[in-house]
């Protein structure tokens, strides 16, 4: 992978070699990590109100940064020890969601798409 996310995976690899984590980072604890990341991600939102959850504090905004890059960190690296090009599975979910969403019938609502 090249550009950005392949000098960032560079990066997380090379973090995660030199304390020889490798051996830690199946497919399936990665999956498990990215989930548990993201619950941690979702705790900052529980029981919060629209009005409370679209004001937050700056504080907070670097805890909600580590939790997104937790996550982002986790799913760059599983999507690669899986040999996925994270880059192209997005564009061609775009493109899958573009088919199963047509304007015309999804603008404005939240009806998944085997109901629209």
């Amino acid at each position: 992978m090249n550009g950005e996310i392949g000098s960032l995976l560079d990066k997380i690899k090379e973090f995660r070699d030199e304390r020889d984590w490798a051996q830690f980072h199946n497919h399936k604890d990665m999956a498990i990590s990215i989930v548990l990341e993201a619950a941690e991600l979702l705790e900052h939102f529980q029981w919060k109100n629209y009005e409370e959850v679209s004001k937050i504090e700056e504080g907070k905004k670097e805890e909600l940064m580590d939790e997104i890059a937790d996550i982002f960190v986790y799913l760059l690296e599983l999507a690669d020890n899986l040999g996925i090009d994270i880059i192209k599975a997005a564009e061609r979910k775009i493109e899958k969601n573009r088919a199963k969403y047509p304007v015309d019938k999804s603008k404005g609502v939240a009806t998944k798409y085997n109901r629209l």
